[in-house]
C-alpha cells in the first residue's frame, strides 16, 4: 500500500518518514493535495537506477567500438510497433 503524506511531515515527522522509507519503501509527499515528490532509501534508488547505468555503460562501450549510428526512428520505431 502506498504511503502518502503531506510535505510538512518531512520537517515535522522526519524520523517517522525515515523509518517508513527504510522499513516499508518509498513515501509519496503531497503539497496542497497533489503529489510533489517521492522519498526513498539510497538502496532503493540504486536498485531502480542500476540497470539504467549498466545499459548506458554498455551503449557507450558499443559506440566506442563501432562507427555505426542509429537514427531516432530506427531506435524507437521498434517500440512503437509493439
Amino acid at each position: 500500500m502506498l504511503d502518502i503524506r503531506p510535505i510538512s511531515d518531512l520537517r515535522n515527522k522526519f524520523t517517522d518518514i525515515e523509518n517508513a522509507v527504510l522499513n516499508k519503501g518509498p513515501v509519496i509527499l503531497t503539497k496542497n493535495g497533489y503529489g510533489s515528490m517521492v522519498v526513498m532509501s539510497i538502496q532503493e534508488y540504486e536498485r531502480l537506477t542500476s540497470n539504467i547505468e549498466n545499459a548506458l555503460d554498455e551503449a557507450e562501450k558499443q559506440a566506442s567500438e563501432s562507427d555505426k549510428r542509429l537514427s531516432h526512428e530506427e531506435v524507437f520505431g521498434h517500440f512503437n510497433k509493439r
